[in-house]
């Protein structure tokens, strides 16, 4: 059996395709597929998500195709009309110290200076292997 040709299309995307086009697009319809979800899931017809959102139907059908560029403004619009995150930016936690042991004495500060230069001595002793 033999497999079908790549189309001219498939050719040029494969030689001509922008990353961050790809990127846009999945983007772009993975939020389109999450709002037309649950706009099904609570009985919401686009034509009052339009009034919600003080938009057009025609253009809530574009948006819900995924064929249209969803601004910043209309996720967060059509989030706060949903009670929903379209967009979840997960927060940068910095770590400055993670002990997994028990400190001893009474004086914290002490121990965690002895701890830290116990740590930073068996690094070195790595580093140098």
């Amino acid at each position: 059996m033999k497999f079908p040709q790549k189309s001219i299309i498939d050719t040029w995307l494969t030689e001509n395709g922008n990353p961050e086009i790809d990127k846009f697009v999945e983007k772009n319809l993975a939020i389109a597929t999450k709002v037309n979800t649950i706009l099904k899931e609570r009985n919401i017809k686009k034509i009052t998500f339009a009034k919600i959102l003080g938009k057009k139907p025609s253009e809530i059908t574009k948006i819900l195709s995924g064929s249209h560029n969803i601004t910043l403004k209309t996720i967060t619009k059509m989030e706060v009309a949903l009670n929903i995150n379209l967009i979840n930016i997960e927060p940068v936690i910095e770590h400055k110290y993670v002990y997994l042991g028990l400190i001893k004495g009474d004086n914290i500060k002490n121990a965690i200076k002895e701890s830290t230069e116990t740590h930073y001595e068996q690094s070195n002793l790595y580093a140098n292997c």
